[in-house]
This record gives C-alpha cells, sequence and structure tokens, in this order.
C-alpha cells in the first residue's frame, strides 16, 4: 500500500515540476490587474489589441494575461459603465505587468435632449434601432471566430444533504464534485458562421475539472438581442418592445469619434418573460454598444452582459457573460459563462451599408412623408435598388423593407434548389478534434486567454491528484472484469437471476430474450402484475399478460470511423428499418373465473404502422377511454365510485396509421367486425368498497344517457347482444406549417399552424350479420398561439352529425371527454372538467367548443412574485351542445404552478340552459398526459 502511495506521490511532483518547466519557456505579452478608482477587480473585462483580432477578458478576480510578440501597441480597455482606454504598450521581452485603473463614464444630459416636455428621447432612440435591429442581424453574411469560453457552476446547497452524506463523500473522492467547489469547463473554438443560421464549431481544446476525459465543448451561445427573443424573452429591440417595456434616457458620452446612448430598460411588469437593466445605443448607427440586461427563469436569475467593438465597421459582440443563480426544489447553485472572440474573414452584406439613415415618423413627421415608400414600392424592388436610391428611410417602411427582402430570399433559394429553413431554427454542427481533452497544462498556459482564479486552479490541482492516485490504485481481488464478462452482462439486459429468486422476479417483473447472439428476433414475457385493476364487473382482473415476439429486419449498418490519438474508434448506427411484432396476451377475472385470449400483428415502417388484432377482451363504451383502470381501481376501493363502464366484445379488427412529421399530415383508417355482449355488476360489492362512504352507492354498468333514457328518467336501456361491421377512417392537416428543405428533403416544424381534421364512421349492416347501420361525419379545427410573452391562447371546435343512424348502440354513439375525478388527466384544451362521461353522448348531431386562455398576468400576476416564480394564471370556456345537454358549459380560473409543481389548480363552475350548476376543485397536470385514453 505505502508502495503504491509513494509512486503517487513522486509522479505529482514529476507532473507539476515537467509543467513548470514548460510554462517557464520565454513568452511575451502583458498581464495585470483591472481596477476601478477604489482599487476594487473588475470582472470580466474586455481587452483588445488595435488592428488585430487579438482579444481576451479578465477572470472574475480582474486578472488579464495577453500574449503579445515584442512590438508596439494599443491596447483597448472596455468594461460596462467606465470610459474605454486605448494605452500604447511596446513589448520588449518577458512578460510584462500592466496594471489599469478605469474611471466610470460620465454621462451629458444634453438640453436639446432634455429639454422637450413631451416623450422621454429614449423612445425615438429605440424606436430607430428598432426598426434596424434586423438590418443589423442580415449585415454579416459570415466570419470565423476564434472563440475561448469557460464555464463555471457551483452547488451551494443540496435538498436533504443529511440523508446521503456518505454517498457525496464518495462522489467527492471519485468524480472531484464537492459542494461549494466549482465545476470548471474550458474550450477554445474556432467557430465558421453563415447566413442565416448555420454555425460550425471546431473543438480545438475542452477540459473539464471532474474528468479529463471529459470531451464535452461548451456550445457556442451567440444570444443576438437583435432577434425579437433571447433565452425565451421579449428583446428590447423586439418589435413588440414597447408593449413590455418603459424606457428612460440616462444620457450620453463620446468615445473614439462616436455618440453612445445609455438607456434603462424597464419592464411595465417585471417577471419570466421580459428584461431590466440598460442598453447602450450608438447614434445615427442604431447599433448595440454594450447591455447589461437581467431575466429570471423559474425562479433562476439571469444576467446578460456584452460588449461590441467594430469589425470592418460593424459592431459584433467580442465579450458575453451570462452569470445564473438562483434554486429549484432545495437545490441551489450559481453559473458563470464567459465567451471572448476574436473575429476573421468577416463577409459583409453589401446590401446592409452602414450609411442608412433612420427617420424616425412619430417624431419627424414631415422627414417620414418625404422619404415614405408605397408598398408598391416596396414589394416591386429589391432592397439594392432601394437602398441605391435612397439613403433615408422611415422607421416603419425599413421594417416592411426587411420583411420583404427575407421573403424574397427565402422564395429565391427555394428557385435555385438551395437548402432553405421557415423557422430560421440555429444550425449548429460540432467537431472536436482528437487531442481536444488530452492538452497538456502547458498547452492550456500558452492558449488559454483568461487566467484562472484561485478556486479554480485547487480544482484542476485536486482532479489531477484523484487521476493519478485511482490509475495507480490496485486492484481488489474479485474486482477484474474481462471484456466477454462486460459482454455478457450487456446481453443479459433481462436481469435474469440464478435460482428460484430469480425465477420468481422475472414472472413478477417481466422479462425478455434474445433469441442468438445477432439474431433479429427477441422474445419479451410481459408480466399481468402491472395490468391489475379492480372494477365492479370483474372484480380483480389482470390484463396484458403475455408473451411479445419482435422481429427487426431492413436497417442498413453504417460504420464510421473517427480518429483518435492512440488508434481508431469504429461507431456502427443502424439507420431506421422495419419491426415486426406477434402478441399473445391474457386478460383474466377472478370474480368471474374467466380468461381471455387476445393478440394480433404489428407492422411499423417509418412513419406508417399496419396492425392486425383480435381476439376475447372487454372494453370502455368509449373508444377514447375516458378513464384509466388505474384510477378506476382507485376511486373503486377508496371512493366508493365505479366511473368505468365495460362490455365484452370478441373480435377481429384492422388498423392503418401512416403521418407526416409534427403532425403536418395524419391519416387513420380501421375496419372490425365485433360480436358484442353487456356486463352486470358483481352481486356482491361489499368488499370493494375498502371505505364505506354513506352517501354513496356504486352505479349500474349500465351508462346512465339522456337519449337512451327509460321511461322512470331514472336509468337507460342496457344494450342488446348484438354484432358490428364498422368502418372508419380520420385526416389531419395542418395547412400554413413551416419547414426546412434539406438535399431536396422536405421537414415540417411543430409550429403554431392550424390543425385542420375530419372523421368519418360507417356500420354496415348485413355482413357477417352485422346489426349496426350508421354513417357519422366529424369535421374540426384546433389551434394554438402566442398572445404575448408566456400567454397563449388555445382552442378546440369540432362539429358533427349521424346523416343515417337507422340501427346502432351505444358504443357506437359520439362519445365526449368527460372527467368525473378530482385530478383532471389528458387532453388539458379539450377535455371537460365535470361533465359525466356518458350523460350526453349522442345518436344525433353535437358541436363542441373548448378554449383555454394562459396568461402571464391577470389577477394574481398582478404581483410580481407570482410572476417571477413563473406562475401563470388560466382561463376556460368549454361548451358542448346536443339535443339533450341545454347548451352545457363550463368556466374555469386555474393557476399554472409551472415547473417548481408540475400541476394546474382549477375552480370551475358548470352551467345548463346558461343557469348556474355547480363549482368544483381539480388539479390538472401542465402537460397533455394521455394515459389510458388510445
Amino acid at each position: 500500500m505505502f508502495k503504491h502511495y509513494f509512486i503517487s506521490l513522486f509522479l505529482i511532483i514529476f507532473a507539476t515540476s515537467l509543467a513548470i518547466a514548460q510554462i517557464s519557456s520565454p513568452a511575451s505579452g502583458i498581464k495585470g490587474i483591472i481596477k476601478n478608482k477604489n482599487g476594487e477587480p473588475l470582472p470580466f473585462a474586455g481587452i483588445l489589441v488595435k488592428g488585430t483580432n487579438v482579444s481576451t477578458i479578465s477572470n472574475e478576480e480582474g486578472r488579464y494575461q495577453l500574449d503579445l510578440k515584442p512590438g508596439y501597441y494599443e491596447v483597448i480597455f472596455q468594461y460596462l459603465g467606465f470610459k474605454t482606454g486605448m494605452k500604447p504598450v511596446t513589448i520588449e521581452s518577458g512578460m510584462q505587468t500592466f496594471d489599469v485603473t478605469m474611471e466610470e463614464q460620465a454621462l451629458n444630459l444634453g438640453e436639446v435632449r432634455i429639454g422637450s416636455k413631451g416623450e422621454d428621447p429614449a423612445y425615438t432612440i429605440m424606436r430607430r434601432a428598432i426598426a434596424k435591429s434586423r438590418y443589423h442581424l442580415l449585415q454579416v453574411d459570415s466570419y470565423t471566430a476564434k472563440a475561448y469560453s469557460k464555464s463555471s457552476v457551483v452547488i451551494t446547497d443540496l435538498p436533504m444533504e443529511f440523508l446521503y452524506k456518505k454517498e457525496l463523500k464518495e462522489i467527492e473522492s471519485e468524480t472531484n464534485f464537492k459542494k461549494g467547489v466549482p465545476i470548471l469547463n474550458e474550450s477554445v473554438s474556432v467557430v465558421t458562421f453563415k447566413q442565416p443560421n448555420s454555425y460550425k464549431q471546431k473543438v480545438i481544446a475542452s477540459r473539464n475539472s471532474q474528468d479529463k476525459n471529459f470531451a464535452n465543448p461548451n456550445a457556442y451561445l451567440l444570444a443576438s438581442f437583435y432577434q425579437p427573443e433571447v433565452v425565451k424573452a421579449v428583446s428590447p429591440l423586439s418589435p413588440r418592445a414597447f408593449a413590455y417595456y418603459k424606457f428612460e434616457y440616462q444620457g450620453s458620452f463620446r468615445e473614439n469619434g462616436i455618440e453612445v446612448n445609455k438607456i434603462k430598460v424597464t419592464p411595465r411588469s417585471w417577471g419570466e418573460g421580459v428584461y431590466r437593466g440598460t442598453i447602450q445605443i450608438i447614434e445615427n448607427e442604431w447599433s448595440i454598444y454594450s447591455l447589461d440586461l437581467q431575466t429570471v427563469n423559474t425562479g433562476f436569475t439571469i444576467d446578460i452582459k456584452q460588449v461590441y467593438s467594430p469589425v470592418q465597421n460593424v459592431w459584433l459582440p467580442v465579450n458575453q457573460q451570462f452569470h445564473i443563480h438562483g434554486g429549484i426544489y432545495g437545490l441551489k447553485g450559481k453559473g458563470d459563462f464567459v465567451i471572448s472572440q476574436s473575429f476573421s474573414n468577416v463577409k459583409i452584406n453589401p446590401t446592409f451599408a452602414p450609411d442608412i439613415v433612420v427617420v424616425d415618423g412619430k417624431k419627424e413627421k414631415e422627414e417620414a412623408k418625404k422619404v415614405k415608400l408605397s408598398n408598391r414600392e416596396i414589394k416591386s424592388q429589391k432592397l439594392e435598388e432601394v437602398v441605391s436610391k435612397q439613403k433615408e428611410f422611415s422607421a416603419k417602411n425599413l421594417r416592411k423593407l426587411m420583411k420583404e427582402y427575407e421573403k424574397q430570399d427565402l422564395k429565391e433559394k427555394e428557385k435555385r434548389g438551395e437548402d432553405i429553413d421557415m423557422n430560421l431554427t440555429r444550425k449548429d454542427s460540432t467537431e472536436v478534434d482528437s487531442m481536444a481533452a488530452r492538452r497538456s497544462m502547458a498547452f492550456w498556459d500558452s492558449i488559454r486567454t483568461v487566467p484562472l482564479t484561485t478556486a479554480e486552479v485547487k480544482s484542476y490541482t485536486r482532479l489531477d491528484s484523484i487521476i493519478v492516485v485511482q490509475e495507480n490504485k490496485p486492484v481488489e481481488k474479485g474486482s477484474k472484469s474481462t471484456k466477454s464478462d462486460s459482454t455478457r452482462n450487456n446481453n443479459n439486459s433481462n436481469n435474469n437471476g440464478k435460482g428460484v429468486f430469480g425465477f420468481i422476479g422475472n414472472i413478477i417483473t417481466g422479462t425478455n430474450w434474445q433469441l442468438g447472439k445477432e439474431s433479429p428476433w427477441n422474445l419479451q414475457y410481459v408480466s399481468p402484475i402491472f395490468g391489475a385493476q379492480v372494477n365492479t364487473v370483474e372484480g380483480l382482473a389482470l390484463n396484458g399478460g403475455g408473451f411479445k415476439l419482435h422481429y427487426y429486419f431492413g436497417g442498413e449498418k453504417k460504420s464510421k470511423s473517427d480518429s483518435i490519438s492512440k488508434g481508431t474508434s469504429k461507431k456502427t448506427t443502424a439507420r431506421p428499418g422495419q419491426q415486426l411484432n406477434f402478441n399473445a396476451l391474457t386478460r383474466y377475472s377472478f370474480a368471474r373465473q374467466k380468461l381471455m385470449l387476445f393478440g394480433g400483428v404489428d407492422y411499423k415502417r417509418r412513419r406508417t404502422t399496419i396492425n392486425l388484432s383480435g381476439g376475447q377482451t372487454v372494453a370502455q363504451f368509449s373508444g377514447e377511454n375516458p378513464m384509466h383502470p388505474l384510477l378506476n381501481t382507485f376511486t373503486t376501493l377508496f371512493l366508493e365510485q365505479n366511473f368505468i363502464k365495460i362490455y365484452e366484445k370478441n373480435f377481429v379488427r384492422l388498423d392503418f396509421k401512416t403521418n407526416r412529421e409534427n403532425e403536418h399530415f395524419e391519416l387513420k383508417a380501421n375496419i372490425e367486425f365485433a360480436d358484442r355482449k353487456p356486463l352486470s355488476n358483481l352481486g356482491n360489492l361489499g368488499s370493494y368498497n375498502w371505505i364505506d362512504w354513506k352517501r354513496r352507492d356504486f352505479t349500474s354498468n349500465i351508462p346512465f344517457n339522456e337519449e337512451n333514457v327509460t321511461d322512470s328518467r331514472t336509468e337507460s336501456y342496457e344494450m342488446t347482444p348484438h354484432q358490428a361491421f364498422t368502418f372508419g377512417v380520420s385526416a389531419a392537416y395542418k395547412p400554413w406549417q413551416k419547414y426546412r428543405i434539406k438535399g431536396g428533403k422536405t421537414s415540417f416544424y411543430d409550429d403554431d399552424s392550424p390543425i385542420l381534421s375530419v372523421n368519418y364512421r360507417k356500420g354496415f349492416s348485413g355482413i357477417f350479420n352485422s346489426d349496426v347501420n350508421y354513417d357519422f361525419i366529424q369535421i374540426g379545427i384546433q389551434h394554438a398561439f402566442d398572445t404575448g410573452i408566456r400567454s397563449k391562447l388555445r382552442y378546440k371546435v369540432a362539429v358533427g352529425s349521424f346523416l343515417n343512424a337507422d340501427s346502432l348502440q351505444f358504443p357506437d354513439y359520439q362519445h365526449f371527454a368527460g372527467n368525473r375525478f378530482f385530478f383532471q388527466f389528458g387532453d388539458p384544451v379539450g377535455s371537460f372538467r365535470m361533465l359525466d362521461y356518458y350523460r350526453y353522448s349522442t345518436a344525433n348531431k353535437f358541436a363542441e367548443v373548448h378554449v383555454l386562455s394562459e396568461l402571464r398576468k391577470f389577477l394574481l400576476t398582478q404581483i410580481s412574485w407570482f410572476r417571477v416564480m413563473g406562475i401563470k394564471e388560466n382561463f376556460m370556456l368549454h361548451y358542448l351542445a346536443t339535443p339533450t345537454s341545454d347548451n352545457y358549459a363550463e368556466l374555469g380560473y386555474g393557476l399554472d404552478v409551472g415547473i417548481r409543481f408540475p400541476f394546474r389548480v382549477e375552480v370551475v363552475n358548470s352551467f345548463e340552459g346558461f343557469k348556474y350548476k355547480d363549482t368544483v376543485f381539480r388539479i390538472g397536470t401542465t402537460m397533455n398526459i394521455n394515459i389510458g385514453r388510445n
């Protein structure tokens, strides 16, 4: 043992000595500390060398280092709120210490600007800047940038830490994770950008303080505030900005021949989705000089700072910072992410000349009239032609020109057969150098543009010590694992235990077998335990137990080689193929002492599925399965409420489904023959109500329905045994969905396009002695669109009718998404909150409307605390019209409490005949969890 630790200590000393020897090699440049007049360090200040693409930033301690060859340089120091300083430096040899003290920027409040009693001058500045924001976004066609990025994350608090203190100690010794100690990640990359949205990153070096082999490059995060939204919040330069912000002119200053305006950004209502802070705008250019903004998201505070510098007369972000702190579920921490960029090979689009003048039509009305362009002039000319004829544009005209330019550019690319993207989704691709994670300390010291802080140096040193000790740690007897053992363990993913306990465990939990080492066949045993349920018809039932045989074929395998320093690593990936599944399943009712068998064959190929099924089973009267069996089990045993209503059927059914990605187009069809029989509740139900509710009794298994009611008006007629041969087809289409074309192949985005749908069902009389004869058609539309930041309106409308209802049974009625449980399950838009599952099911005509409005600010959310915590208010309307529903309606109000508690708390009122009937409280999911409905 002593021998191993002696070797470890020797290796640490040797590695350190080698690194010091390499670091001590001759280097020249400047280093120092950047401070204010009070001697306080200025973290993340920008440093760049005039006339070159050399730049860096200071660390959290204000320290910086700039490697320069001997010669004369003019070094520029930038920091938000301070005067930009330019210092001449002559480098002779070696590293020179050059500390810098920066002065705060004095703002000039000119009389011309503040003398008017009218509008704050900030508004005319922001109108011009907003009008030109798209112009600035498209100004650069392409560039190459060398980017150094560093992230530092510190976990400051852990929830219920006392429960796993021992495990934390083990993690600390093995992975270098410790509360309060920064987790670091550094990367040096070469980034290539091309309009409109392509970012290619080559990671030259990457280092992580938890694992040296962790070659995980930081994503090159370029947050452009010329975009309408940044980090899911409205940019102050968004066309919608005036609806969300108030602006205040705080003064201006002149620097290097330009005038810069400082604008205070104040949200009209603080919370998620908006920023507060300051933004500095260059006069006449109306581009960003720098910004310091803050937002909140689910309890985390995010600070964003950017400093811009001119590159070929275009102002680009050379220094970006993202600082996050906060907590969730007891986990608290903070993170810092900084990027220093040096631009080269910048290509400017000649169409977007920097010398155009923006006229504020609200302030300079006469001047705006002189330069006004008609809609015909804007649409009939190319932007290059318009810009060549005039240099002055009204803010309104410039916004229209940019919109038209992007439309024309998209059409021209499509005509030329080029790749296009209507959503302008950012395309990131990353290539990691094979040596990226294996760079030496000397290499990092030579390439790192931001010095490490004292805490960061300690974190890296600790990792190096852990790695050396682990690499020389003796392997304990019995812990050695061979390749064959590893392979055997991977293949044995079914956890087949040996002996009696393993066999029993597999019966309870299920298991699977690979039929051959490289066989495409896989046999799966499904345990019936997971389908256990209780209802008043079958008592305890076990559903879904049996076997599934899977066969995979048609997938082509493709080998991809990636060279690394110690050889070649081959990765094999399978292309999407075809799948064939054979199912043989059971359902057993203990009370009825009946075993039912059912199964089928599935064939899947890409986005097409064909399913042939048949056998004997039970089914809910509504094919949408409105109540999940497990929830019904809970309500039956503990609440004495049996919501599920079922019947027995022997059936053969064929289903077909095909779709395009993101619901662009979907087609479904089915054909079924079923022998249907009614079922009744068990005679003795006393053992199934574990809690006796005096005011409750189990209801009949015959669903109560207003159109199928007996003369007593208290119960409905029971379904008679019958045969049904039915056919159904439905189609859904998104007509205005955004798409992209890559390599001639079109794919669609999941966007806010409306969904149009049509559904047709037919019952055939006489075929195989079928007793049903009906025709049903339904059309619908559903849509969801933003009404503001973090605010959305969703609606669903459907109308339908039985064109022919000569003969149909209750399963063939049109049923609706009711709910009688206190937990609202399924689609939050299209589900009623209080409607009985079958009371208003119809064999006639119907209309239903569902509206759900999510509001960032309305009643309670007038209080900023609710908005900061990400809470939204919901208003909902549900309406149903059938011949017997008497204009049934629900009005509700809810609080969507977001990610901290993923539920929505609701209070809902019901109305019939436009008269108030009842009020209930519901708890709903914030997501569309459709368990048990299909």
